[in-house]
């Protein structure tokens, strides 16, 4: 992931905020970012905010075999680990687009996109001075929220 997936709209209605290669599962993330995608950027914090106390689970749909149902939600977990981070950069795309000056309550998340980054290679010591190889994932996560129009 070189740049940012998303070309379009590249005016003075969008902010953008990307995180390279955070060491955390890229099917978890693929699921937060379905369930964040389209949502006002307030709403998309308190979700993220609720999964990682405990209180909403985010719905699996595709990676979801053997995965039990939550109340409300069909098949879902808690991803923490991946809610803090997209959290981060999403809070950190909002950011962007305050200082590019736009409305922040009129922020939506346009594009949230992730590819898998590199693997890390490590090993585990093992018994009898032996070693097991072990890798850790990382993700590359991309956030683009867009300026909505106002109603009046």
């Amino acid at each position: 992931m070189r740049g940012y997936t998303y070309q379009g709209e590249s005016g003075t209605n969008v902010a953008r905020a990307r995180g390279i290669e955070i060491p955390m599962s890229p099917k978890k993330t693929y699921e937060v970012l379905n369930a964040i995608r389209g949502l006002p950027v307030d709403r998309a914090e308190t979700f993220l905010e609720d999964v990682v106390a405990l209180k909403r689970a985010v719905p699996f749909r595709r990676y979801n075999q053997e995965v039990s149902h939550k109340r409300g939600t069909g098949p879902g977990r808690y991803p923490r680990k991946v809610a803090r981070s997209v959290l981060q950069v999403l809070r950190n795309a909002r950011e962007n687009a305050e200082y590019e000056g736009l409305d922040a309550d009129l922020l939506v998340v346009k594009v949230a996109a992730s590819a898998r980054g590199r693997i890390r290679k490590a090993s585990m010591p093992r018994a009898h001075g032996r070693a097991t190889s072990w890798n850790e994932q990382t993700t590359n996560v991309e956030i683009v929220l867009v300026e909505r129009k106002e109603t009046e």
